[in-house]
């Protein structure tokens, strides 16, 4: 365990005494969390012996395997006995309703958890209060009373509240609420996100207006235009990362109980919709320990995953909920939620860059895996324990399958479990070799373990890549990989580098939406005074700043054009392509272009550009701009041919007919296929 995991647990997780002193080792939380969670079983069978599970769960999570929340590895064992993280509370349209869920949150926060409110049910500002014959203030006024009364009440005594604030894309305040923390520090207690509709997305898909509706009467109050407040939410995202955006037909599409509720809001980081006056255990998987000689541990996991469901479908049991109506939804339905942490380090380990399809390939078959081995093992506890109680009616019972939890997982942002853990947080790619971040009003520093061990090499190998390479198409198609098999949401943050353009934030909700998440948020690096995370000051030439030594190796390619013989040079360090630089005859019109083309392409690999996007651009703009830009697939074919001859995989086989896949060659300046008749000319 590292200094940073050790200053995390003693400042918030380890016992003190009286006088603010730790008079408990790591050893022995993890032992006092493992006794308490398997007298869970006491519950279904009171003569059994819990030492055996106690030293099951005891070895789980000594060994960083699996890891709870953090109120469960606070609290269990403890005076406090609160073990939740995630809670949604109601908010209702009278000023009774209000404040009784203000005072609610407040008992959630002491104890250790934060909630999720939709205030979509209260009446907008300006509308009419009959009991009084006065005016209404609106959504955001009291959305600030509840941030000024999470201020002033600490977690346990560790750490502040932590609140999600939802407002329905149809309700008429929803440009206030868009705009509300448009100054840095307002409501800073609070995350937002906008419960977007499937109505709205398409009447943004149409370019038309859709329906501003009062929730005091359900009348339309009003049309606005669709894209207007899409281009205001995109502008505010991204110059300060929020509001994010929940899918929220989606989510509803996707409650295991319909019959119930429907759900209007989520935790504080967006990945655990849940019902008014539920809440849910969640714990996270170390992938980075799940690897074994180049491969994934598939055995391990599996055994992780089955002991995890019993450790959190134990702790509903244990757990001393904050109020009786907690209590009552949360037993209903014993929602648990199994995610990972240690993601990008398991690609680090396999070799796989994040940025490729060979990893989104791995995300979509490793939580797979985990969602079936979860279902068996909540089967399992099901045929001795009994289903949740609301399973008659819900989606579970449609399908015909024994569940002992309506749902099972769940991908969370793991912030600070990741730091004991000493992984990569959640799904996110790794965000610097070297950085710091904010924990528990203390600054940390960090360096990469594997980046340790590689930083003196001219440059990182090609699987070593952060979050400021990664385009945002992946990090979409990493979150929708592992919401294919996520019963409830995925927490990830789409960073982007600061010149990032609206338009790739507004290219991220839409493809989020396209590819099946149930909700999204961006961060442009730097867009914030206050950040987080941030990456370190200094970054040497590892890093990818583009310095290359003076002597280098090369190979040469030849290849013939329409006008004549091209020669490409592609240097390279450990077999990895650093530059291109082109020969091009003399009577080569193109010269100054494609000496252009070749120094972008050198750019591009010196700061970590994978290969075969370079390969793919290229190819793709010959088929754009026609025969006139031959050389263009001049350079892409020597550029391909030099890779192959170092021994890397071109996974895009660019010389390929788009219409048949078969071999294009290359006749009279023009590409044919013989086997389609494909032809560019």
């Amino acid at each position: 365990m590292n200094g940073n995991a050790l200053k995390v647990l003693e400042k918030r997780y380890l016992k003190k005494d009286a006088g603010g002193n730790v008079v408990e080792t790591p050893e022995e939380m993890f032992r006092r969390v493992a006794i308490n969670v398997a007298l869970g079983d006491k519950c279904y069978d009171p003569g059994t012996d819990c030492d055996a599970t106690a030293r099951e769960f005891y070895e789980m999570m000594s060994s960083l395997e699996f890891l709870p929340n953090s109120p469960t590895l606070m609290n269990a064992g403890r005076e406090l006995q609160q073990l939740s993280a995630c809670f949604v509370l109601p908010v209702e349209d009278d000023l009774m309703g209000i404040y009784e869920t203000l005072k609610n949150a407040a008992f959630v926060h002491q104890s250790g958890g934060g909630t999720g409110f939709s205030f979509s049910r209260l009446r907008p500002a300006g509308d009419i209060v009959k009991s009084t014959m006065g005016v209404a203030s609106g959504p955001i006024s009291f959305m600030k009373v509840y941030d000024a009364s999470t201020e002033q009440v600490k977690q346990g005594g560790t750490r502040r509240g932590a609140n999600m604030g939802i407002l329905r894309v149809d309700h008429p305040d929803i440009m206030e609420f868009v705009s509300c923390k448009d100054m840095e520090g307002a409501i800073s207690n609070f995350n937002l996100s906008v419960a977007v509709t499937d109505g709205f997305m398409e009447a943004l898909k149409n370019d038309s207006t859709y329906q501003l509706v009062n929730p005091r009467t359900g009348k339309a109050v009003g049309e606005i235009r669709a894209k207007d407040v899409f281009e205001r939410v995109v502008e505010q995202a991204w110059k300060n990362g929020e509001p994010g955006v929940v899918f929220i037909d989606r989510i509803n599409e996707h409650n295991p109980t319909p019959h119930t509720g429907k759900i209007e809001a989520t935790n504080p980081c967006g990945e655990q919709p849940l019902l008014p006056y539920e809440s849910c255990n969640l714990g996270s998987i170390n992938l980075s320990l799940m690897t074994k000689d180049g491969a994934v541990d598939w055995s391990r996991l599996g055994d992780t995953v089955k002991k995890a469901v019993h450790f959190l479908d134990n702790v509903i049991d244990m757990n001393r909920y904050p109020i009786p109506q907690i209590e009552k939804i949360t037993k209903l339905n014993r929602k648990i939620g199994i995610g990972v942490m240690g993601w990008a380090d398991m690609l680090l380990e396999l070799r796989i860059r994040y940025n490729s399809m060979e990893a989104v390939k791995l995300a979509e078959k490793v939580m797979s895996f985990i969602h079936e081995k979860a279902v068996s093992a909540s089967s399992d506890l099901a045929n001795s324990r009994g289903n949740f109680p609301n399973y008659k009616g819900s989606t579970w019972e449609r399908r015909g399958i024994k569940v002992r939890n309506a749902t099972l997982t769940t991908i969370a942002p793991t912030g600070s479990i990741s730091i004991i853990a000493g992984c990569s947080s959640g799904i996110e790619p790794v965000f610097a070799w070297r950085g710091e971040s904010e924990q528990v009003d203390e600054t940390f520093t960090w360096e990469h373990p594997l980046f340790a061990e590689v930083k003196d090499l001219p440059f990182l190998p090609e699987w070593f890549v952060t979050a400021s390479q990664v385009a945002v198409g992946w990090h979409i198609k990493h979150q929708a990989a592992f919401q294919k098999n996520t019963d409830n949401a995925v927490s990830k943050t789409v960073n982007m580098p600061i010149e990032a353009s609206k338009e790739d934030v507004e290219e991220a909700f839409l493809s989020a939406y396209s590819l099946g998440c149930k909700g999204i948020t961006v961060y442009r690096d730097g867009s914030r005074v206050k950040q987080v995370i941030r990456k370190a000051a200094s970054e040497s030439p590892a890093h990818g700043d583009g310095v290359l030594p003076d002597i280098i190796d090369e190979k040469r390619v030849k290849v013939d054009t329409k006008e004549g013989r091209y020669y490409i040079h592609v240097s390279h360090l450990d077999g990895e392509p650093k530059e291109v630089f082109v020969t091009v005859p003399p009577q080569g019109a193109s010269r100054p272009w494609v000496e252009c083309i070749a120094r972008l392409i050198s750019q591009s690999l010196r700061h970590g550009v994978p290969y075969d996007e370079v390969l793919e651009q290229l190819y793709k703009s010959y088929l754009q701009y026609g025969d006139i830009t031959s050389p263009l697939l001049a350079v892409n074919k020597g550029l391909q041919k030099a890779l192959e001859s170092l021994g890397r995989e071109v996974r895009f086989k660019s010389l390929s007919c788009p219409d048949c896949g078969g071999e294009l060659v290359m006749e009279e300046g023009c590409t044919k296929c013989y086997s389609c008749g494909f032809s560019k000319c």
